[in-house]
């Protein structure tokens, strides 16, 4: 019965643990393979050679905002956000740029919502 108690206290743990990584992940917006799925939806199809620099960009820009302090983040991030959009403004042709800077700066080339 002692063991029962502490493999349910043991397992409480963990999924109380788990949760916030998971809230963090939902959080931290798309993952970089999301990210090149809604540039394609905005631009039209991507070469695999753009598919993969897009992907690095937003990979290199994840990784250098979560190396800054929570608190920075907002002040810092913005540039980093900036800089992502240009590099990845940059691996399209000039059709599909034009199609990019139409694209709202969040990444979500979807339909806008009214």
């Amino acid at each position: 019965m002692k063991h029962l108690k502490v493999l349910l206290t043991a397992l409480a743990l963990g999924v109380a643990a788990s949760a916030p990584l998971q809230a963090q992940e939902k959080k931290g917006g798309q993952s970089p393979e999301q990210y090149v799925e809604r540039v394609e939806q905005a631009v039209g199809t991507l070469t695999a050679d753009q598919k993969t620099k897009i992907k690095n960009i937003v990979a290199k820009t994840m990784e250098d905002v979560r190396a800054l302090p929570k608190e920075e983040r907002k002040e810092k991030g913005a540039p980093l956000q900036k800089k992502q959009r240009d590099d990845v403004r940059a691996v399209l042709n000039a059709e599909q740029q034009k199609k990019f800077d139409a694209m709202p700066a969040g990444g979500g080339g979807g339909k806008k919502k009214n």
